[in-house]
């Protein structure tokens, strides 16, 4: 190892060392080789998986480690210092702006080579979720500067782009894969997407984008605002589905069913069932949305089996998902900074966590920025 950074001292990280407890450490910068790279951290995305995993709801398994880590799976960045033979794999230099990928690999499996180490079997990894004691810790988007390893997958980004908007490559790769890539989305189709978070939202941008005749989103009361910036981004139709009965209100406008039922609504169980009621004959529908194990109210699948119906969990997205993703927000075709609500410094994770799962001030698009000014509690 050679200390290649160019840099000396520590690093301000927000390690959770167990559920709901995050401390501020200083951790040293750490040397490295030819094949990885450092990033000096911009902002780091915050969805509801790192509410999960700060409550403790998320399991440990194969890359996923449970505590003490430095969450944040959602970076973008500068390449602060790299190594020779990381820049000649990465096509990327010391300045470039980055979108990071969550997952690292082994670089040997079939998963590997398809640019998705996520699904790695060999010896793959996520940043976010990886052991702050693993050297050299820094595996995590909340924190000043991350490490990169060797089987990192960067993308060069717009540098002109707001940092907060650039930072939404993730929500909107996922509304691309759930909204086109998964159900196949055509020129035509009638696309229901249940749920107006950053996900949902992303999801009209997506079903818009691959020539969707109708987009509906529907909502609770509560986000009204959410509802609006939908029809701001494409949507025909937004309901307030404790206003109004949702099933039929998109059967009504769709001439019979939707072709294609997209639900990312959380903790919400009984979506699925309105899903399926609001599918035209033999619709896809996908399911996104966690239900926290939560038995399924009023769900028959005789009417799957009568509809013909096809429903698809979806976890992640694809590689090629990422590239669209970053292409379509470098098209400035969209107002994604109007998804953007609040940004706090790495100091106050727990605050930005928590203030994106209770939907406080409005929260939609929540961030890390190392740097911004603090929030007020």
């Amino acid at each position: 190892m050679v200390t290649g950074t160019g840099l000396t001292g520590t690093v301000r990280a927000a390690v959770l060392v167990r559920p709901r407890t995050i401390e501020i450490r200083e951790l040293p910068l750490p040397p490295l080789g030819p094949d990885d790279g450092l990033l000096r951290v911009e902002a780091c995305g915050i969805c509801g998986t790192d509410y999960e995993q700060y409550e403790g709801d998320v399991p440990p398994h194969d890359y996923y480690t449970p505590f003490p880590v430095i969450p944040g799976h959602e970076p973008l960045g500068v390449i602060a210092a790299i190594g020779a033979r990381a820049r000649e794999r990465w096509g990327v230099d010391v300045g470039d702006r980055v979108a990071v990928r969550s997952g690292y690999g082994c670089g040997r499996c079939e998963a590997c080579a398809r640019s998705e180490p996520r699904s790695c079997r060999v010896r793959g990894g996520t940043y976010g979720f990886t052991d702050v004691g693993k050297p050299p810790s820094l595996w995590g988007g909340y924190a000043d500067y991350m490490y990169l390893a060797p089987l990192s997958v960067v993308r060069r980004i717009d540098r002109a782009l707001p940092a907060e908007v650039a930072v939404m490559f993730n929500p909107l790769a996922a509304g691309i894969s759930w909204a086109a890539s998964v159900p196949r989305t055509r020129p035509g189709d009638r696309v229901a997407i249940l749920g107006p978070g950053q996900r949902g939202l992303c999801a009209v941008v997506a079903a818009r984008e691959a020539g969707a005749a109708q987009v509906i989103v529907t909502g609770l009361g509560r986000d009204a605002h959410k509802l609006r910036l939908a029809r701001d981004l494409g949507a025909d139709l937004a309901i307030d589905v404790e206003r109004e009965d949702v099933v039929a209100r998109v059967r009504e406008t769709t001439g019979g069913g939707a072709d294609v039922v997209v639900d990312t609504t959380p903790l919400a169980p009984e979506s699925v069932a309105q899903a399926v009621a609001m599918a035209a004959r033999r619709a896809r529908i996908v399911l996104a949305g966690l239900k926290g194990r939560r038995a399924t109210p009023g769900f028959f699948s005789d009417d799957v089996v009568y509809k013909e119906l096809s429903l698809q969990g979806v976890l992640g997205m694809p590689y090629e998902d990422f590239e669209r993703a970053v292409e379509i927000l470098e098209s400035r075709r969209y107002p994604f900074e109007k998804l953007h609500t609040h940004s706090f410094p790495v100091e106050q994770a727990e605050q930005a966590i928590r203030t994106l799962a209770s939907g406080a001030g409005g929260a939609i698009h929540v961030a890390i920025v190392p740097g911004a000014p603090p929030q007020a509690a």
